[in-house]
C-alpha cells in the first residue's frame, strides 16, 4: 500500500511537471505571436529575441529530454505498481478465499444450527398449539354449557318477567285480585287439612257464601275463612312521598280493615251454626307485617270482633293447630271401635297361644319320634359295621351256596353274634 501511494504521488508530480512545460510552451508562442505584431516598432529588439528564442528552443529541447526521462520513470513505476497490484490482488486472492471459506463453514453450521433450532421451535409450536387447540376446546365446551345455562336462565328470567306482568295484572283488578287471594287460600287449606274436614265457597244460612269453611267439631264448630286484600290503600301508603300523603293513605287503610272486618263479624259469626269467631286471611305477607307494625290498634280492633288477622304463614300454622283438633276429636269418635277391635286382637292372641301350645306339643312328639329313628339308625350302622368286618376267605365252603342262591346273612362266623 505505501508503494502505491509513493507511485501516486510521483504520477501527480510528472502531471505537473507536464503541464508547466505545455503551459510555458503556450506562454513562449503567445510571446513570439506579439513580437511578430510588434516587429515593425521592436527592430532593434529582434536581436535580443532571438537570442531568447535560442535558449527557450534549447530549454525546449531540456523539457523534451526531461518529458522522456519522465516518460521512461513513468513507465517503471507502472510496471512497480502493476506488479504490487498483482501481488496485493494475490494476496487478496488467497486471504478472501480463507475469508470465504471460514464464512462458509460458518454459515454451513449456522445454518444447522438453525434447522435444529427451528425443528426444536416447530416441534414446541405444535405440542402448544395441540395443547392450546385442548385448551380451547375445552374453554368452548364450558363457554357452550356456560352459555345454555344462562340461556336457560334467561328464559327463566323471561317467564318470571311475564308471570310477575301477568301479577301485576292480576293484582291490579279487584276481582281477579279477590280470586288470587281465594286460590292461595285454597291451595294452603287443602295442602294443611284432610280433605273432607273443608268446604270452599260454602253457602250459611243467612246465605252469605264464605270462601272456605273449616268443619271443627264442638267447641268451638265450623269456623270461617274468608279472604280480604286491601291492595290499593296499602300501595298508597308505601309510595306516600310527604307526611299528608302518608297519613291520607294511613286513613285508607284503617279504614279498609275495618270495614272487613266488620263485614266479617256481620256475615260469618253466627251463633249455633259457627264458631264465635272468624278468620280473616291476608295473601300480602308485606300487608300482614304492615299491620302489625303501624297498626295495632286495628289489631286489637279485630280481636275484639274475634276477627283474626293471618298471613298465609301464620295460616298455615293455624291449620296445622286445627289438623291436631281434628285428629284428636277423630280418635274420641273411634275410642269404641278401638275398644272391640283391642278385644278381638286380646282373643286372637289367646287363639293364637293355644295353637302355639299344639305346635309345641306336635314338635315334642316328633322330637321323640326322631331320637327313636336316631337309635334305629345307630344299631343299624353299627350291624353294618360288623358285616363289613366279616372274614369270607375262612367259610370257603357254604360261598359256593351262596353263589346257588343261599342267603348270605345267615352264614355267620363262629364264636359271633348279632345281638
Amino acid at each position: 500500500m505505501e508503494n502505491m501511494d509513493m507511485a501516486i504521488a510521483n504520477m501527480d508530480a510528472v502531471a505537473l511537471v507536464i503541464v508547466g512545460g505545455g503551459g510555458l510552451i503556450f506562454l513562449l508562442f503567445l510571446l513570439l505571436i506579439l513580437s511578430l505584431r510588434n516587429s515593425a516598432r521592436a527592430a532593434r529588439a529582434i536581436e535580443p529575441l532571438g537570442h531568447q528564442i535560442g535558449g527557450l528552443g534549447q530549454m525546449t529541447q531540456q523539457l523534451s529530454m526531461g518529458q522522456e526521462a519522465l516518460r521512461g520513470n513513468l513507465q517503471a513505476v507502472s510496471d512497480t505498481q502493476a506488479n504490487a497490484q498483482l501481488q496485493i490482488l494475490q494476496t487478496m486472492e488467497s486471504r478472501l478465499s480463507d475469508v470465504q471459506q471460514r464464512m462458509n463453514d460458518r454459515l454451513a453450521d449456522n445454518a444447522l444450527r438453525q434447522a435444529r433450532a427451528l425443528a426444536e421451535m416447530q416441534e414446541r409450536m405444535q405440542e402448544s398449539l395441540h395443547g392450546s387447540t385442548k385448551r380451547t376446546v375445552t374453554s368452548l365446551t364450558q363457554l357452550q354449557e356456560r352459555l345454555a345455562v344462562i340461556d336457560k336462565a334467561q328464559d327463566n328470567i323471561t317467564k318470571l318477567s311475564g308471570d310477575v306482568l301477568g301479577l301485576q295484572d292480576i293484582l291490579a283488578n279487584k276481582q281477579t285480585r279477590g280470586a288470587f287471594g281465594e286460590i292461595q287460600l285454597n291451595d294452603i287449606v287443602s295442602k294443611a287439612l284432610p280433605a273432607d274436614s273443608y268446604a270452599f265457597q260454602h253457602t250459611l244460612s243467612n246465605g252469605k257464601r264464605a270462601d272456605c269453611l273449616i268443619h271443627l267439631p264442638n267447641p268451638p264448630g265450623p269456623i270461617v275463612i274468608d279472604s280480604k286484600f286491601p291492595l290499593e290503600p296499602y300501595d298508597a301508603l308505601r309510595n306516600a312521598e310527604t307526611p299528608e300523603q302518608r297519613a291520607s293513605a294511613a286513613r285508607q287503610l284503617k279504614g279498609a280493615l275495618r270495614a272487613h272486618i266488620r263485614a266479617i263479624a256481620e256475615k260469618y259469626i253466627l251463633d249455633g251454626e259457627t264458631a264465635d269467631g272468624a278468620l280473616m286471611f291476608l295473601p300480602s305477607e308485606a300487608v300482614y307485617a304492615e299491620l302489625h307494625a303501624n297498626f295495632a290498634d286495628v289489631v286489637r280492633e279485630g280481636f275484639a270482633a274475634k276477627v283474626w288477622i293471618v298471613s298465609p304463614t301464620t295460616c298455615m300454622a293455624t291449620l296445622n293447630t286445627m289438623r291436631a283438633i281434628l285428629k284428636d276429636a277423630r280418635m274420641r269418635e273411634q275410642a269404641g271401635a278401638i275398644r272391640t277391635e283391642l278385644g278381638l286382637l286380646h282373643k286372637d292372641v289367646e287363639r293364637l297361644g293355644d295353637r302355639v301350645g299344639n305346635l309345641d306339643r306336635h314338635f315334642g312328639m316328633a322330637a321323640k319320634d326322631i331320637a327313636e329313628i336316631k337309635i334305629s339308625a345307630d344299631k343299624a350302622g353299627r350291624r353294618a359295621q360288623r358285616l363289613d368286618n366279616f372274614d369270607f376267605e375262612e367259610i370257603a365252603a357254604p360261598s359256593s351256596g351262596i353263589g346257588q342262591g343261599a342267603d348270605p346273612v345267615n352264614v355267620v362266623p363262629l364264636g359271633r353274634s348279632d345281638s
